[in-house]
């Protein structure tokens, strides 16, 4: 009995040493640091108290089953994100702010292992890094959405010992984007954004990427103005529009997204479909495709693996009819 006892007290004793041990670890990851810039960080490995404030990057975590960790988060206005809202919390999860603008403060006191933000807070990267480690991860259009948010989520996975399930999740898209790029392979398509009553053209490298770099359409809208546009696309006249004849029109409402639609903001479709482009057969055929009611999705949540099964859901609508 007395040497089970010991044996039983050592065995307490090593476990106890290697979760002192194991709370102490870290791990180095890519990510981008405070000039967007990739590089290797150093994280706490297994954090426990998380504060997000990007959408792709807490849609991530939320995927991988981390959502109890989060401590602090962004206002969300997400539908399938909404059990993160601050507001909603009661209090479990501490109100750090927007995705644009962070309160330093409130992410100091509910005291995270690590931080993650999307690059509309690079600027104050260094500040938030004074707090906790933080994790700056974005969509390399280059690479892809697909890739690029597997890449990210994998990262993501990696610090809690998680990567095999990222694979699992990806499993299904391969031959959903498939069946998509049999339908949009080398077509002529414009990539537009909708914005308080008044249409711009995208470039490729946007949050309508995927249309044209991996569903292998042809975005007629590159050679419109410049090459690298505006953040929110470069307006074109209904007359440009005319001249380069697309076989397909896709429409992101970001006045929807923002919650800025109604009252004196007409609809997308309204503005859109004017007597000029009514004429044109990518009107009559039915094919404008509008990004409305997952508009906020399409717009701040690009990178994530739920925002990505619904960007394929909301194309496979419109296109595999």
């Amino acid at each position: 009995m007395k040497k089970l006892l010991c044996f039983l007290l050592s065995l307490c004793l090593m476990l106890g040493a290697l979760a002192l041990a194991e709370e102490g670890k870290t791990v180095t990851i890519n990510a981008n640091n405070a000039e967007r810039e990739p590089a290797q960080i150093e994280v706490p490995y297994d954090p426990q108290r998380i504060a997000v404030l990007d959408m792709a990057a807490l849609d991530i975590l939320d995927s991988l089953g981390l959502g109890d960790r989060v401590v602090g988060s962004a206002r969300v206005s997400i539908g399938y994100l909404a059990d993160y809202n601050p507001d909603d919390s009661d209090g479990k999860i501490v109100n750090l702010g927007t995705v644009k603008t962070a309160d330093l403060e409130k992410v100091a006191l509910c005291e995270p292992d690590v931080i993650f933000i999307g690059g509309r807070l690079s600027s104050i990267y260094d500040d938030l890094n004074a707090i906790a480690p933080v994790v700056f991860l974005s969509v390399d259009y280059d690479k892809g959405v697909v890739a690029s948010t597997k890449e990210n989520a994998t990262t993501i996975a990696s610090m809690f010992g998680k990567e095999a399930d990222v694979d699992a999740l990806f499993a299904a898209f391969e031959p959903r984007m498939a069946a998509l790029a049999d339908v949009l392979r080398g077509k002529n398509v414009l990539l537009g954004m909708y914005n308080a009553n008044a249409m711009s053209l995208m470039d490729t490298n946007s949050q309508l990427s995927i249309i044209a770099n991996e569903l292998e359409a042809n975005n007629l809208g590159e050679t419109v103005g410049e090459k690298t546009k505006a953040t929110h696309g470069e307006e074109a006249s209904w007359e440009t529009i005319i001249k380069l004849n697309p076989e397909y029109m896709f429409i992101l409402d970001r006045s929807t997204a923002i919650g800025q639609s109604g009252g004196e903001t007409l609809g997308a479709k309204e503005v859109v479909e004017n007597d000029l482009i009514a004429e044109l057969d990518v009107c009559k055929n039915g094919n404008i495709v509008y990004f409305i009611d997952h508009a906020d999705v399409w717009y701040t949540s690009t990178g994530g693996v739920q925002a990505l099964d619904t960007m394929l859901a909301d194309l496979e609508g419109a296109l595999l009819k």
